[in-house]
């Protein structure tokens, strides 16, 4: 082999090794979240009603809450293993605002949580839990899953087989 034709060679393997580091950088790539976005009741409430062909699982929870952080893993689970069901989890925090910054957002980073997260900043306790579901007492952590044609309120922790289960209801035809 000349000198020429080694050359060549040398770089396509560069080539390709710097091809494969790439995509590997690419897969370890960790979305660093720095801000949540601060919603009141009247901002959360279209996001509880919509029509479209959806189905929308949304999960009240908070950092302080022991039951609510253990049940998380499996919203994100559902989440991605429902996305192209068209399942779309959403994540209310009723964490304390003042907190965002030192224990949301740190939460969210460290357990890498990929699902959408808003805080839910509304002292009007009264008027949105009842408005969410009359049943529900404020407890957490609570869910709502619903579509166009089916709302149901859960005021419980979830395993996943129990919350994949629920979910199977509303993808029934």
């Amino acid at each position: 082999m000349n000198h020429k034709n080694l050359l060549i060679l040398l770089f396509i393997a560069f080539l390709i090794s710097c091809n494969k580091e790439k995509s590997t950088t690419a897969e370890v790539k960790k979305i660093t979240v720095t801000t949540i976005k601060t919603v009141n009741y009247k901002q959360l409430q279209p996001l509880l009603e919509k029509k479209d062909d959806t189905i929308y699982v949304i999960n009240f929870w908070a950092t302080w809450c022991a039951p609510c952080v253990k049940e998380l893993p499996y919203f994100e689970k559902l989440g991605a293993a429902y996305s192209s069901r068209n399942v779309k989890v959403l994540l209310v925090s009723l964490d304390f605002p003042k907190q965002v910054k030192s224990k949301l957002i740190p939460f969210i980073n460290d357990h890498k949580i990929q699902s959408e997260v808003v805080l839910l900043d509304d002292v009007n306790e009264d008027i949105w839990i009842q408005a969410i579901d009359k049943t529900w007492s404020g407890a957490l952590p609570a869910t709502l899953i619903y579509n166009k044609n089916k709302r149901k309120f859960y005021e419980q922790t979830f395993d996943y087989e129990t919350l994949e289960n629920e979910l199977n209801q509303f993808l029934k035809p």
